[in-house]
């Protein structure tokens, strides 16, 4: 006769309980929404626009508690965004949780065919943030003070002053430094170019001298100042003078360089995510933006007013295109079919 113990059954209050705690994990996993352990890609290395674009958001969003979790920031350099836009469209294309900083120079190089086979229409246009403006930058100990002297020197002998860049001809930097050239009655071809990948290696190259002059972004040179860089700005390309810590700044037009550039900062979302968390992050922007808060931080990074969300973004982004492409073709750059 056996007289082991029989085994004793699971009790059913605890096969209950572990039936409810597999439920709850799988209705947990099926409700996580688009704000859930959010994530923002910053196209390029530390330090520049892009940079300052996710740390907008990944501030602000928590600050004024649209999101629950700290937004985490990747960095994927290549290509001036290129590689960014790539890995979205055709590895990420429905990851709702991520976002992806864009400038008006991301718009720029899709209007030069800069991010290979794909253009503007192969991703979901988010949100515009906030605008800040092309600004001719120079190191501390230059013997540039003004445009005045910078003209001069380019037109003594255009091979003496080196131009930085973030990204090679063609590029949204490239541009800005050509425009000035072209507004001063100087060949852009005949200027020396060195490319970098972003504004962050283009500020480090210029303090150390390699080279002489940056036609970067006012809000990213505004951060850099504040951290100590020893940069001098000799103009920003804007309709009139910024206010803040750059007020003191003179405009190129004021200088006699009838050049503008704005530069829109904002995030755009793979092409296979839902309209519904489509809809649910083009709220939560349009909520962030009108938080006193969030205009704080704004106005605190440089950026301006300047708020576009969904088919407003959309229509404005198509339509940014088309200029640049314009553009491109008059300077005999490459354009997109």
């Amino acid at each position: 006769m056996d007289t082991r113990p029989a085994p004793h059954p699971t009790p059913r209050r605890g096969r209950q309980a572990l039936l409810a705690a597999a439920l709850a994990l799988a209705a947990s996993a099926s409700t996580a929404g688009p704000l859930d352990k959010t994530e923002c890609i910053a196209p390029a290395k530390p330090g520049g626009g892009f940079d300052l674009t996710c740390k907008l958001a990944q501030g602000a969003l928590m600050e004024t508690r649209l999101i629950a979790d700290p937004m985490r920031i990747t960095y994927m350099p290549g290509g001036i965004g290129a590689v960014a836009y790539n890995a979205i469209v055709a590895q990420r294309p429905a990851e709702s949780n991520t976002i992806v900083a864009f400038s008006g120079g991301s718009l720029l190089n899709l209007a030069q065919g800069k991010f290979g086979r794909y253009n503007e229409n192969d991703v979901r246009w988010l949100a515009a943030v906030g605008t800040d403006y092309g600004a001719v930058i120079v190191a501390e100990s230059s013997p540039f003070k003004t445009m005045a002297d910078l003209v001069a020197a380019v037109k003594a002998d255009p091979a003496k002053v080196v131009f930085g860049a973030g990204g090679t001809v063609g590029s949204q930097d490239w541009l800005k430094a050509a425009l000035t050239a072209r507004a001063a009655g100087l060949n852009p071809r005949s200027m020396r170019f060195v490319a970098f990948e972003g504004g962050g290696e283009a500020l480090t190259a210029l303090q150390g001298g390699h080279v002489h002059v940056y036609a970067g972004d006012a809000s990213e040179a505004a951060e850099h100042l504040k951290a100590g860089a020893k940069i001098r700005l000799l103009a920003v390309m804007a309709d009139k003078r910024l206010d803040g810590s750059l007020a003191k700044v003179p405009t190129a037009r004021e200088q006699g360089l009838d050049i503008e550039w704005p530069i829109i900062r904002g995030y755009y979302l793979g092409p296979k995510v839902s309209d519904a968390d489509y809809k649910v992050w083009a709220d939560t922007f349009g909520k962030l933006m009108a938080t006193d808060a969030f205009k704080k931080v704004r106005a605190e990074r440089g950026l301006f007013p300047f708020d576009k969300t969904g088919g407003e973004l959309d229509a404005y982004v198509k339509q940014r295109v088309a200029h640049y492409r314009k553009l491109a073709a008059e300077f005999g750059l490459n354009v997109a079919k």
